[in-house]
């Protein structure tokens, strides 16, 4: 009995890809289908970084494919491919920059700094090409987290080169100064010091750029809404009542400004004893998933008060570098992967394929 290219479909239809949850034909993903005789190959293009996911997708469609009867051989190729997607009206793509998530807080010392650096470090670990932008202009504290010192060069005299840590770009106004310098600027200097920073390095071929913001919804904050093209943003937030409130302001501020959304991260969930592994939610309990409710927004994943996440972001090499294979760090890969795929789902840019019209006079 022959194979038809229908079976074949019909068999991905009732595969569901882990990231995306939904399965293979309906995302697109299934290409170049082809049936000869009892063989079968299938290409899958993956519209996000999932480098840990490859195999295990790969033996699953496999060994769904030689179920199907009549079929001999299954060959399978899973790939990625991160491309730009839409921003804000009237913005325009940063060169060299295909995505750019904002991680903010409603307020400050919710882990949103630590939230970030490893967001980052995992798209990183899934085979994305990512930066990192420290927009925290009087408090950065990525290069202490990313272990790096030193400054930037500029081979050119008017654009930075920027830093590498743990295999991630990154640019902060911490590799200008000094690091007990206080910084005691007004909002458009500061502004201006953010542009610069974003405008002025010469990223290489970033596929995410993840912006850690400052806490709160202050000039930072607007100038990155209507000058700095958002793919989206991601909430940082503790359950307790107060991070939660001030949580919900940064939401709205966000919807107004048209920045999608991509989840909430609930950071501190709950204390695990180190000494007897005793599970306390000192911070209250359930509050990332009752904004998720309210207000329709996904709920990317929830993270313990652990003493090591401290320790590890400290001394330079934060959880996801420091120990990949743990619990931890698995929440956050998951979380980087789920961002990817909320940013997968968005509408594309075209604005790079557009030819530039010249006008002369002849």
């Amino acid at each position: 009995m022959a194979v038809t290219e229908q079976q074949v479909q019909d068999a991905l239809k009732q595969l569901t890809d882990p990231n995306t949850r939904k399965d293979y034909v309906t995302t697109k993903s299934a290409r170049n289908i082809k049936v000869e005789g009892d063989k079968v190959s299938v290409d899958l293009l993956l519209g996000y970084p999932a480098k840990s996911q490859l195999e295990p997708i790969r033996q699953e469609v496999t060994r769904k494919l030689k179920s199907v009867p009549g079929v001999g051989q299954a060959s399978v190729n899973v790939q990625m491919k991160i491309v730009s997607h839409a921003v804000q009206r009237g913005v325009k793509l940063v060169p060299g920059i295909k995505n750019v998530i904002a991680v903010a807080s409603g307020k400050g010392g919710v882990g949103k700094s630590t939230v970030a650096v490893n967001l980052a470090l995992g798209l990183a670990a899934e085979g994305a090409t990512v930066a990192v932008l420290d927009a925290d202009i009087y408090g950065p504290s990525q290069p202490t987290m990313l272990g790096i010192r030193g400054r930037p060069e500029s081979r050119d005299g008017k654009s930075l080169e920027p830093m590498e840590g743990h295999g991630i770009q990154a640019m902060s106004i911490g590799f200008l100064i000094d690091v007990e310098t206080p910084m005691v600027w007004r909002g458009p200097m500061v502004t201006q010091a953010l542009e610069q920073l974003l405008n002025e390095t010469r990223w290489r071929e970033v596929d995410y750029l993840v912006v850690d913001l400052p806490p709160g919804t202050g000039d930072i904050q607007l100038t990155l809404a209507q000058r700095v093209p958002v793919t989206g943003a991601v909430i940082v937030t503790t359950p307790q009542d107060i991070a939660l409130m001030d949580a919900r302001k940064r939401l709205k501020m966000f919807e107004k400004v048209g920045i999608p959304i991509l989840g909430i991260v609930e950071n501190m969930s709950v204390h695990v004893c180190s000494q007897c592994g005793h599970e306390e939610r000192i911070f209250g309990e359930g509050g990332g998933e009752r904004i998720s409710k309210d207000y329709d927004v996904e709920m990317l994943g929830a993270l313990p008060l652990d003493i090591t996440i401290r320790e590890q972001a400290d001394a330079g090499k934060p959880t996801v570098v420091s120990d990949p294979d743990g619990r931890v760090a698995q929440i956050y890969k998951r979380i980087a992967r789920r961002v990817a795929v909320k940013i997968a789902e968005k509408a594309q840019d075209h604005s790079a394929a557009f030819p530039k019209i010249v006008i002369q006079s002849t």
